[in-house]
């Protein structure tokens, strides 16, 4: 077959959710984003237990949706895949520029950037494509994309953003020799600045713990 890969660009639209609302008493706003499998809708039953008036929170929504388990039922989302990944990257990095600007989020607040297993790529692509001055950089139980550097993740060190890495100590994605060089390498990327967390439990996401991230 004589095939060729061509390409267009147009205008589309997506959703995203909130939770709590932001007032002059929010401390801190989240911008979270799911794992595969997820609508961020679900996703945010996980902060509801942070105090509403002091953390508000967005929720982004992936924007490739598709049927679990083949049963057409109940629906989840996925961010990317390795087809094309720059050009979708760029896709979702143009519509959470979007949400940025349609929450007009003052200079002064706390911004806290969580991603949660695939949403981990996304927070760190995101992150170091647009340098976000974040105060807290979260990575939930999920990989760093290869093509990411120490050095682009260099921008933080001049925020004071602080690095949590989060792993479950049973988590059935994390077999004990991953584990150890994803240690390397998250030493290596943060400059033997990030704080590991550590919890008993698979790959879940534990209320507990987004908990005891803020004061």
């Amino acid at each position: 077959m004589n095939t060729t890969e061509k390409q267009v660009s147009y205008t589309t639209s997506n959703t995203y959710e909130t939770l709590n609302t932001r007032t002059k008493k929010t401390k801190n706003v989240w911008i979270v984003f799911h794992g595969i499998g997820y609508l961020s809708r679900y996703f945010l039953k996980y902060f509801n237990e942070l105090n509403p008036e002091e953390n508000y929170i967005i929720a982004p929504q992936a924007p490739s949706k598709y049927y679990l388990n083949k049963k057409y039922v109940h629906v989840g989302a996925s961010w990317l895949t390795k087809e094309n990944t720059l050009l979708e990257m760029k896709n979702v990095s143009n519509y959470l520029d979007a949400v940025l600007a349609a929450e007009e989020i003052p200079e002064n607040t706390n911004i806290i950037v969580f991603g949660f297993s695939q949403g981990v790529s996304i927070a760190s692509r995101w992150a170091t494509l647009n340098h976000i001055k974040c105060t807290q950089l979260i990575l939930y139980a999920g990989g760093i994309p290869n093509e990411i550097t120490p050095e682009k993740f260099k921008f933080l060190e001049d925020h004071k953003t602080q690095v949590k890495v989060i792993i479950g100590t049973k988590d059935e994605y994390l077999n004990e020799e991953r584990m150890q060089s994803e240690s390397k390498r998250i030493a290596t990327l943060f400059n033997d600045k990030a704080e590991i967390i550590t919890f008993e439990g698979g790959h879940e996401v534990r209320k507990d713990i987004i908990n005891s991230l803020v004061k």
